[in-house]
């Protein structure tokens, strides 16, 4: 005797096969909406936990290195991170005055590019004038009866006294946190092992582990030391050519270089600022930033690619995305991890079959497509 679902006959069974995959895609759906949801109203909390795990990344080299040198984990970690806080520290104070002379000076700075450009506005004079006299004539229309309501704002003391203290509080869990994780040493290792049974699959996950973590930790050291170098050239060029406050411009083109493409641009446009008002002649006020865009060039070009490699490069589509994501999630902060988050995520896709798909997609090229093409020519 028939039952219904043989009456019904394959069409019924892929039925439910299709409303399962739309259940599933529903669910994750959701799931990626309350995380995207739960990262941007407590990104005070998740901030400075995944910095501090960046931290300790990049620092875990180093750590192992000396382990094998027989210094302990803890003793080591304390040392970088004390070394890191002191560093980072002593090049806060040294800017907080060249950045906050810089903050009052932007509208003079303003005014005097402006001034300097004015052959390139001229046709666009036109334009600007109908514009302001639109704005002028729209503030100056009041309609009677109608009471403007004011609401008052916290005071400039009170905002910044709770923005050092909130700043302080995410250094403070940054670095603890950091040490912690540096210190710990194997334990999580241990804690993966015995969360499987048998030993064959101990083995596999030990080392999957390992190889995405030293893949990551390396890679996250190594850019950081080739910004750091981009930093300092960028710094001592300026330096020799007059520009004020390089210590400044050297930092801001270390830091801004986790931001490709975007970062670099950013360097250029406002070291050519500064240079424009800084430099009688227009003629050598174009050398600082023509510096600036050769140094860029050399790291992008020939040292990030002879010393990371091209397997770890990501498209320039998934790049801007990603930096226009976290940038309106986590501000400068989020666009500035942006790119070694996708480094991160990259890695860990690449290393699992499943989710393969997805770090190819990431990637600046189909390494597999390159491979077969050859072979299909020769035959």
């Amino acid at each position: 005797m028939k039952t219904d679902s043989d009456i019904a006959g394959p069409n019924a069974l892929g039925g439910r096969v299709g409303d399962s995959r739309l259940v599933r895609f529903a669910l994750v759906g959701i799931f990626l909406l309350a995380f995207v949801y739960a990262l941007y109203f407590a990104r005070d909390f998740f901030m400075p936990v995944l910095l501090a795990f960046l931290l300790a990344l990049t620092l875990t080299p180093i750590v192992r290195l000396l382990r094998k040198h027989g210094i302990p984990s803890a003793l080591s970690a304390t040392l970088l991170v004390v070394m890191s806080t002191g560093t980072i520290g002593t090049i806060g104070y040294l800017l907080s005055g060249p950045v906050v002379q810089l903050a009052s000076d932007a509208p003079s700075i303003g005014r005097e590019v402006a001034q300097r450009l004015s052959e390139l506005r001229r046709p666009f004079e036109h334009v600007l004038n109908v514009t302001r006299q639109v704005e002028h004539i729209t503030d100056a229309v009041d309609e009677p009866g109608v009471q403007k309501v004011v609401i008052a704002q916290p005071g400039i003391i009170s905002r910044a006294a709770g923005n050092i203290v909130s700043a302080t509080t995410s250094v403070a869990i940054i670095f603890v946190l950091s040490l912690f994780l540096l210190a710990s040493g194997t334990m999580f290792y241990e804690k993966i092992i015995q969360s499987f049974a048998r030993l064959s699959d101990k083995k596999r996950a030990l080392r999957l582990v390992y190889d995405i973590e030293r893949e990551i930790s390396r890679y996250l050291l190594t850019v950081a030391l080739i910004n750091s170098g981009l930093g300092i050239a960028v710094g001592l060029g300026l330096w020799a050519i007059g520009l004020p406050d390089p210590l400044l411009w050297g930092v801001a083109a270390a830091l801004l270089n986790f931001l490709p493409y975007i970062g670099a641009a950013v360097t250029v446009l406002m070291v050519a600022a500064i240079s424009l008002v800084t430099f009688d002649s227009f003629t050598y006020a174009l050398l600082a930033p023509a510096f600036v865009v050769l140094c860029n060039t050399i790291e992008g070009q020939l040292v990030t690619p002879l010393v990371v490699g091209r397997r770890l490069e990501i498209n320039a589509v998934a790049i801007f995305i990603a930096v226009a994501f976290w940038s309106w999630l986590w501000g400068f902060v989020g666009a500035l991890i942006a790119v070694p988050l996708l480094v991160v995520i990259k890695v860990f896709c690449d290393n699992f079959d499943s989710l393969r798909h997805v770090g190819n997609f990431l990637s600046a090229q189909q390494s597999s497509v390159d491979e077969e093409e050859p072979a299909d020519a020769t035959g």
